[in-house]
C-alpha cells in the first residue's frame, strides 16, 4: 500500500471514528475503549476527571461577620433557618463541603424557635458560642452550649433555636450529599400530634422525655438499662442523642499524657451505646486531640473528613501543601489526601471536632488506610 493509500484509509477512519464518537454522545452513551494519552477521546482521563473534593479551609472570622449580618436581615418570618453551608471550590455549584457531606454555621438570635420537621438525611448540631442553643428531638428538649454535640437522626423530628435569651452559634454537619447522590433525599414540614382523638397540626413539639434523658439512660457507658425502648426515633440511629463536651473533656484529660496514636494524636469517637458501633449508618464523629507541639505523621485515608478546630490553631499539610486553621474554623480533608496536622503552641493543645464518611465504606467494604513513618516507609493499616 502507497503512502497516499495509507494516509486515505487513516484519514477514513478519523472520520469513522468521529462520526461514531458523535452518535453515541448524541445517544446519551459513554464509550469505554479508548485508553491512549495521545487520542482526543482519552475516555479513562475522562472518566477520572469528574468534579472532585479539594482541601480547603473556611475561615470563622469570615464566616461569623456575615452570620451577624444576615441576623440583622432575615427574621425567621423570611425564612425558618439562618445557616451558611460550606461548598467545597471544587464540587461548586453543588452543596458539599466534601463528596458525601456538608458543614453549615447556623446563628439563632435569642429566643427564636423554629417549628418541627424532619428529613432523610442524618445531621448533628455541634455547639459553638453561647449555652442556649437549643434542638428539640422526638420529645426531647436539648439544651447545650459549645462542645456538646447534638443528633438529629433520619426521619426524626426535631426543632432548632436559642432559649435564655441570648444570641448563639453551632456547627451542623449533614450527610446530604450522599443521600441526594442517592436521591432519597426528603423533608417534612407537617408536624401533627393527635389530641383527644384527633390529629392536631403542631408548631412546637409537646415534651415526651426529660431533658436529661439522654444522660440519665446512657450517660455511663458499658451500662444501658434494659427495661426501656432503645430504638425510638425509627432506630435508624444512636439512642443518645445528646453528648455533653464535659463527659468528652474527662476521657481527653484521662488520657492527655498517653503515647496515642503517631498518625492522628489522640481520637476520641462518639458512639452508639447500645451497639458500640458509629451514631449513623452512613457518617460519624470524633474528637481529636495533638498535645502541646505535636506533630502527627503522614496518614491518608479513602475517607474523607471534615475538621472543625474546637481549641487551639495550627496548620496541616495537605499533598504537600500547608493550610492554616484558628478556632471555629472548618478544614476539608478529601479521601485519598496525604495529611499530617501540627499544633505549633508550646503550651496549648488543638483539640478539633471530626467527621468521617468512613461508615458508609466500610459498609461497602471500600475503605483502606495508609501511613508513612518516621524513615518514609509506607505502611498498611486497613
Amino acid at each position: 500500500m502507497s503512502v497516499q493509500e495509507q494516509d486515505a484509509v487513516q484519514s477514513n477512519r478519523e472520520a469513522a471514528l468521529d462520526g461514531l464518537y458523535s452518535d453515541i454522545h448524541e445517544g446519551h452513551m459513554f464509550p469505554f475503549w479508548a485508553t491512549s494519552d495521545d487520542v482526543e477521546n482519552d475516555e479513562v482521563r475522562q472518566l477520572m476527571a469528574t468534579a472532585k473534593a479539594v482541601p480547603f479551609v473556611w475561615k470563622y472570622s469570615d464566616i461569623e461577620p456575615l452570620l451577624q449580618r444576615a441576623a440583622k436581615l432575615i427574621t425567621m418570618d423570611d425564612s425558618e433557618r439562618r445557616s451558611l453551608i460550606l461548598i467545597n471550590p471544587g464540587l461548586s455549584p453543588k452543596r458539599a463541603s466534601v463528596s458525601t457531606m456538608y458543614t453549615a454555621y447556623r446563628l439563632n438570635d435569642p429566643d427564636e424557635i423554629m417549628p418541627p420537621h424532619k428529613h432523610s438525611p442524618s445531621a448533628i448540631r455541634f455547639g459553638l458560642t453561647g449555652e442556649g442553643n437549643f434542638t428539640g428531638v422526638e420529645g426531647e428538649d436539648v439544651t447545650f452550649g459549645p462542645g456538646d454535640m447534638v443528633l438529629t437522626p433520619n426521619d426524626a423530628w426535631h426543632n432548632h433555636g436559642t432559649v435564655g435569651g441570648e444570641q448563639a452559634v453551632n456547627l451542623s454537619v449533614l450527610d446530604l450529599p450522599l443521600v441526594e447522590t442517592l436521591h432519597a433525599v426528603h423533608f417534612d414540614h407537617h408536624y401533627t400530634e393527635i389530641e383527644n382523638g384527633k390529629e392536631v397540626e403542631k408548631k412546637v413539639q409537646s415534651p415526651v422525655y426529660p431533658s436529661d434523658y439522654s444522660q440519665i439512660v446512657y450517660g455511663e457507658g458499658g451500662m444501658v438499662p434494659r427495661f426501656l425502648d432503645h430504638k425510638r426515633g425509627g432506630g435508624k440511629s444512636s439512642p443518645m442523642w445528646v453528648y455533653r463536651w464535659e463527659r468528652m473533656q474527662a476521657v481527653l484529660d484521662a488520657f492527655a499524657d498517653h503515647d496515642g496514636d503517631p498518625h492522628e494524636g489522640i481520637v476520641v469517637d462518639y458512639t452508639n451505646p447500645t451497639t458500640g458501633g458509629p451514631v449513623f449508618n452512613t457518617i460519624n464523629f470524633y474528637v481529636q486531640m495533638l498535645r502541646p507541639g505535636e506533630k502527627t505523621l503522614p496518614q491518608r485515608e479513602t475517607a474523607s473528613l471534615l475538621l472543625a478546630p474546637f481549641k487551639g490553631k495550627g496548620h496541616s499539610i495537605i499533598d504537600g501543601a500547608r493550610y492554616d486553621w484558628d478556632r471555629f474554623d472548618t478544614l476539608a480533608v478529601p479521601g485519598g489526601c496525604w495529611v499530617e496536622h501540627v499544633n505549633g503552641s508550646d503550651t496549648e493543645p488543638v483539640i478539633f471536632f471530626g467527621a468521617t464518611d468512613a461508615p458508609t465504606q466500610r459498609a461497602l467494604l471500600l475503605y483502606k488506610r495508609w501511613g508513612r513513618n518516621a524513615a518514609g516507609d509506607l505502611l498498611r493499616f486497613a
